[in-house]
């Protein structure tokens, strides 16, 4: 809990320091791979830092939990905490991060501020820093005892056994841990880290959804190839130059967004390869034997573009997709839309795929009468949707 002098200065500055947490993060991240270009190698995206992506989602977090400090101080962020947390183990970063990340961030935040920073008000927002910092350290030491590793230290190798392409754009591979040993536990929705040496020599991470959880020796992931400017450079990598044979070195498995165990209906809606999660849950349920009432609703842009197609017609009996392209192909044509479809009463929803579609079909699920606490997404890469909020 914030202290009452802290909050108060806290919530005077909040509207000065929030508008311009975007130039205080650039200033930030510019500064410290100056310094310290090592943090480049092997846990930052440099995708994302080159777009602004990454920034954008570290301005966003620190805003939002300065606001719920301020809103409901009675009460943990405990969704915020853990979806960062577990953004955080799946890359490894460990305890002696933070103590980097405080040194640069407020470095960033006096040049930026200037006399605006008195040291009272630096006070009071390094009470904020330390309060968010000390929930996650002690948030991410649970989550790496429970994946059996201490401290970032989850890596291992793992060998391609069979590469399946799912579209032109769109790659399966199947993995077999190279020792043998057993396999981690993985949750349905959860993701895995991929580390690869890039042509340059830098280490790059990127995140996979085990779209099959596979036997007791068996993981799949399934990897969009990214197009942009630049494309992404771990999926071009991964759809030029990993074959059968190959080893790539994975986390074990992170995300807080997974199936619950109840027995209330669900509705898994995706959109592109956001149908990854939503394949692995669809086959728990079917290894499981659930009885549990399952609406599946995924949009694409046509039949051809849609990766594990077959795996989500025979896992589902009860499904509409929509194509933008091929009407005639579509359960319905054009972008997804609720209206004439039957909710089930006491559903949970699990959504993922573009931050706008999710928002979009959240609301309609709200509407339908779906309660706001049983709706969950998982975002691909940083949390723009929490940056935009």
């Amino acid at each position: 809990m914030l202290s009452a002098e802290s909050a108060a200065i806290v919530r005077t500055t909040l509207p000065v320091v929030g508008s311009s947490l975007d130039a205080i993060t650039a200033r930030f991240y510019e500064t410290m791979f100056s310094e310290r270009p090592e943090l480049l190698d092997g846990l930052f995206n440099r995708g994302n830092q080159a777009n602004g992506e990454q920034r954008q989602a570290l301005a966003g977090s620190i805003a939002a939990f300065a606001g719920m400090l301020l809103e409901r101080p009675g009460e943990r962020p405990d969704h915020l905490l853990a979806r960062i947390a577990h953004k955080h183990t799946a890359v490894g970063v460990t305890d002696d991060q933070y103590v980097i990340v405080h040194k640069y961030l407020f470095g960033a935040i006096a040049e930026v501020l200037g006399d605006a920073l008195t040291p009272e008000v630096a006070a009071a927002w390094d009470e904020v820093y330390w309060l968010m910092a000390g929930a996650l350290i002690a948030r991410e030491a649970r989550i790496y005892a429970e994946a059996g590793a201490r401290n970032g230290a989850t890596w291992r190798q793992w060998r391609v056994t069979a590469r399946h392409v799912e579209t032109p754009d769109v790659i399966s591979f199947l993995l077999r841990p190279a020792d043998d040993a057993p396999v981690p536990p993985a949750r349905p929705g959860q993701y895995v880290s991929v580390r690869v040496r890039m042509p340059d020599g830098v280490h790059q991470l990127r995140q996979y959804t085990l779209s099959s959880a596979g036997d007791d020796t068996l993981r799949r992931i399934t990897v969009k190839r990214v197009h942009g400017v630049p494309d992404g450079e771990v999926s071009t990598l991964l759809h030029d130059g990993v074959r059968p044979g190959d080893e790539l070195t994975l986390s074990a498995p992170f995300g807080e967004v997974s199936l619950d165990d109840g027995d209330a209906p669900l509705v898994l809606a995706s959109a592109g390869i956001g149908c990854t999660p939503i394949v692995a849950m669809l086959q728990h349920l079917a290894a499981t034997g659930s009885r549990r009432r399952v609406l599946l609703l995924h949009a694409d842009r046509s039949p051809a573009d849609h990766a594990l197609h077959e795996d989500m017609r025979q896992l589902a009996d009860e499904r509409i997709f929509w194509y933008e392209k091929d009407a005639a192909a579509s359960d319905r044509d054009g972008l997804m839309d609720l209206d004439g479809v039957e909710i089930p009463a006491g559903a949970k929803a699990y959504l993922c795929g573009p931050v706008p579609f999710m928002r979009d079909v959240r609301g309609r699920l709200l509407k339908a009468g779906v309660a706001a606490r049983d709706i969950h997404y998982e975002v691909f890469g940083p949390d723009l949707w929490l940056a935009a909020g």
